[in-house]
């Protein structure tokens, strides 16, 4: 299916206004916010975490699953798909990152 599809079979993230992704030692690494241009992502990472408990290397496969058609993207333009070159490093490394969710107000 593609990217767009996967999307529609997701939970719904009206209530978050972000996620921060955090490595072992407590450093917020990054953030993905609920604004145009991150909603998908926020979209991915939060059923990721949800579902695993983590973004654990497992997670990033699946997530590069969801991510369709711009996971092949993302391996041939390195930088263009930051949140799916994430996953692939963690997939790759065998490194897990926590998620802590941020809610709207």
């Amino acid at each position: 299916m593609a990217f767009s599809d996967n999307l529609k079979q997701l939970p719904g993230v009206s209530h978050l206004a972000g996620l921060y992704l955090v490595d072992q030692t407590d450093a917020v690494i990054a953030t993905i916010e609920n604004k145009p241009g991150q909603a998908g992502s926020l979209a991915v990472y939060n059923h990721l975490a949800q579902t695993f408990g983590a973004i654990t290397p497992e997670a990033a496969q699946r997530g590069l699953e969801l991510y369709a058609e711009h996971t092949l993207d993302a391996q041939t333009n390195p930088g263009k798909h930051p949140n799916i070159d994430r996953l692939i490093g963690l997939r790759e490394r065998g490194e897990t990152l926590r998620v802590k969710q941020l809610f709207a107000d």
